[in-house]
């Protein structure tokens, strides 16, 4: 599917957009456009990608929609992988993350239709269920955006998907990276909630699920890959564990504050509303919510999911040991 294919990547300096490269290159792309607004994140990229001719690092903004459409020129296959994704930071700035989330993905969608891109892989979040913040609710309506989009589009292409993620692992910004600095640095870390749960994922599953997800997708999907769910306490006791030990730390020395839970935080997080896992068919490793204007395809498919709800709330958390298991090759 992505040999010889001229790919656009949105975002593409990120750590999963990092990732994505590393994968399409092993099926020797024609050329990978990296889009992205930091200049000093694509120096420091290209210089670890040096050896790779077919790489293109254009420098431009998601909401600049001319810039853009100009980058989408001659392109086969758009991976978005930009957003506004903490949410504090789109809860102090709401309007700057619909610039991004909304406008930015509405931007995309017209820019792929003028140029007849096949496919359109968009990555949102868990947090565009039942939302409870800005950043929530901003990568719901996203989604929505990307769903209609494949109904009016007027023809066969492009195909548009999304993929919903759980945390990422490991990624820039997450709490690992944080508490194993601030173990180093303070012998304390910061936690919001013990009891809070999260869905995880690691940075090679999430781009493997935006690959599967473009090769699966027959128009308006959201996929969402079956990820563990780990609780935020069981967490911090193995990261302080294996950064203790590899820097020679005593564990005595670390320790917890308590924080309480940031602006439109939640103590769980759902992958699928009742209402989604009614209207969705699921694979060995993944879901697909299959979109309002297709539901008529539901009655062809014997696999269904066998779930009322999708939440970290009611799922069974790992274990310390398959936490350490997880987390020993990122810190």
């Amino acid at each position: 599917m992505f040999s010889d294919k001229k790919i656009l990547i949105i975002g593409g300096t990120g750590t999963i957009g990092q990732a994505l490269v590393r994968k399409l290159l092993k099926h020797n792309p024609k050329v990978i456009r990296i889009y992205s607004r930091d200049e000093y994140k694509q120096f420091i990229m290209q210089d670890e990608f040096i050896e790779h001719k077919n790489l293109r690092f254009l420098l431009g903004d998601v909401r600049d929609k001319e810039r853009l459409n100009r980058a989408m020129k001659g392109v086969d296959i758009v991976f978005d992988l930009a957003a506004i994704k903490h949410v504090p930071a789109a809860e102090y700035n709401p309007f700057e993350a619909v610039k991004t989330n909304v406008i930015g993905t509405q931007n995309v969608i017209e820019c792929a239709i003028e140029n007849r891109v096949e496919r359109v892989i968009f990555t949102s979040s868990d947090k565009a269920v039942s939302p409870t913040n800005t950043m929530g609710a901003t990568k719901l309506l996203a989604e929505r955006l990307i769903a209609s989009a494949d109904y009016y589009k007027g023809g066969d292409t492009p195909i548009f998907a999304g993929v919903r993620f759980g945390n990422v692992i490991g990624s820039r910004g997450s709490v690992i990276p944080l508490w194993v600095k601030q173990i180093k640095e303070k012998r304390e870390i910061t936690i919001t909630h013990p009891d809070m749960t999260r869905f995880m994922m690691t940075v090679d599953q999430a781009s493997s699920l935006v690959l599967k997800a473009c090769e699966l997708a027959n128009g308006g999907e959201i996929f969402i890959l079956k990820m563990p769910v780990i609780k935020l306490g069981d967490l911090a006791e193995e990261v302080i564990e294996e950064v203790c030990y590899k820097y020679d730390i005593n564990k005595a020395e670390i320790k917890k504050k308590v924080v309480g839970l940031r602006p439109g935080e939640k103590m769980y997080e759902e992958l699928m509303s009742c209402k989604e896992i009614n209207e969705s068919i699921e694979y060995e490793d993944m879901f697909a919510i299959i979109p309002v204007h297709k539901l008529e395809i539901l009655n062809e498919y014997q696999n269904r999911p066998h779930k009322n709800s999708y939440s970290s709330n009611n799922e069974l958390p790992l274990n310390k040991e398959e936490i350490k298991n997880i987390i020993r090759d990122i810190i």
